[in-house]
């Protein structure tokens, strides 16, 4: 049975885990409800907890960068995401990457350690009744049937839902590095990533054989509305030849140290742990069938004989319609006491899902507490993600991820390159007057 004086979270990913680490270092009891071991999601291999399952990367470190400016922010909110990734992180030049095994052991440790955070393995199929104490619903991109039913009930529409694909992990020991070679973009040295030149004929040669390739088709009740942050590589393919060139095979500031010119494309390969043993292929998400993979990829220079530790795939996200069903502060319109965090609440992107599993737990914790619940400010990273959510046509609602096009128009009378550090500075000067606030 459900305490009436504790939050309970439904659902133990990046949201869910944020949630119940903001929530209880507020002094709040939490129970955190994961279906893992018991129960599987498509894309889901482990049973710890906060498991990444599309890609290792958390995107730019910069803070001159929107999501790099999120993360600051959610250091500065002791994020528990934030955190673990430091402490398990794998080089990836100017990105934020963690070893997948490592940072969904250390988050687990963390959570099962916390004295006020029981962690219940066990499936909730559908909303709790209304107690008078908050629920946080944190079941993520690939939420049940059940639960997504149980959803539109309450708001009286359909969820939405788009593709999302998942890129190809390849063993590093079956690479040819007498053809790979390892740099960063525009980087001098050896660099982060390692990098599969192509000329031009082994390029069209790459794309007419991508192009005719088989891919699993969609059911017949399925429609497909993809991301545009994460295409598979045969819908960017399809665009036109040249669309992958100008995509994740742009080959321009990684020159080949053997001739000292960029390639006429590139496939990079991103660190996917800590040993190097195991490579992601970077932006190469599919929904090509197994078979089509293994044959097409390794037309790859330095791939031929590329051996797979997990193929590309596709899986579906659910989210709602956040501009009609949500409050600035995540709470449900049509019932209060329900709060949404992640991708489910209108993010995409594991870094902005975290996020709003931070604003969730704080506001859980209030609500609790019998305090108000509050809103980061639109000038901030987190404020803007809040404010695309809740102040969108939701006739034309899609998920984002964070970037400077969602902040308050700023009129900067500075040069170009200089914008995002200002926005940067304007954001980070709002956040600490606004920390100030919730101190109070």
């Amino acid at each position: 049975m459900m305490n009436q004086k504790e939050i309970v979270i439904i659902g133990g990913g990046l949201a869910g885990c944020e949630a119940a680490w903001q929530a209880a270092n507020r002094d709040c009891r939490v129970r955190l409800y994961d279906m893992k071991p018991k129960k599987f999601s498509p894309a889901h291999q482990s049973a710890n907890l906060a498991e990444l399952v599309c890609s290792n990367s958390l995107r730019a470190s910069d803070t001159a960068s929107a999501v790099g400016l999120l993360k600051e922010e959610m250091r500065r909110l002791d994020s528990l995401i934030m955190r673990s990734a430091a402490a398990t992180a794998v080089p990836a030049g100017r990105a934020l990457a963690v070893d997948r095994e490592l940072f969904a052991a250390a988050v687990t440790r963390e959570i099962e350690g916390h004295p006020l955070i029981e962690v219940v393995r066990e499936e909730i199929g559908k909303l709790p009744e209304a107690t008078g104490s908050p629920v946080i619903l944190a079941t993520g991109p690939l939420t049940s049937g059940t639960m997504a039913e149980s959803v539109s009930r309450l708001t009286g529409r359909e969820g939405l839902s788009f593709y999302d694909a998942i890129a190809p992990i390849v063993l590093a020991e079956s690479l040819d590095m007498n053809i790979i070679y390892q740099r960063s973009r525009y980087d001098e040295g050896p660099g982060d990533y390692l990098n599969c030149p192509m000329d031009r004929e082994t390029y069209r040669v790459f794309v007419t054989e991508l192009s005719q390739g088989d891919y699993m088709p969609l059911k017949e009740f399925e429609e497909a509305r993809y991301f545009e942050g994460c295409l598979p590589i045969e819908v960017m393919c399809a665009r036109g030849d040249n669309t992958l060139r100008f995509g994740p095979m742009k080959p321009v500031g990684l020159p080949d140290p053997r001739t000292g010119r960029d390639p006429y494309a590139v496939v990079q390969l991103r660190k996917e742990n800590l040993a190097g043993t195991h490579y992601n292929m970077v932006g190469f998400q599919t929904k090509l069938t197994y078979s089509a993979q293994k044959r097409i990829f390794r037309l790859i220079p330095g791939m031929v004989n590329a051996e797979f530790a997990r193929m590309g795939s596709i899986h579906r996200n659910t989210f709602v319609c956040a501009p009609e069903v949500l409050e600035p502060s995540l709470q449900m319109k049509a019932r209060p006491d329900l709060l949404l965090a992640g991708q489910l609440s209108g993010v995409e992107g594991y870094v902005e899902s975290t996020a709003m599993g931070i604003l969730a737990g704080i506001n859980a914790a209030r609500i609790l507490q019998k305090r108000p619940a509050v809103v980061p400010p639109p000038d901030t990273a987190m404020g803007a993600l809040v404010s695309h959510l809740t102040r969108s046509d939701p006739r034309h609602f899609q998920p984002s991820n964070v970037n400077f096009g969602l902040f308050p128009a700023c009129d900067l009378q500075v040069p170009k390159k200089q914008r995002g550090q200002i926005r940067s500075e304007i954001a980070l000067a709002s956040l600490t007057a606004w920390l100030a606030t919730l101190a109070l």
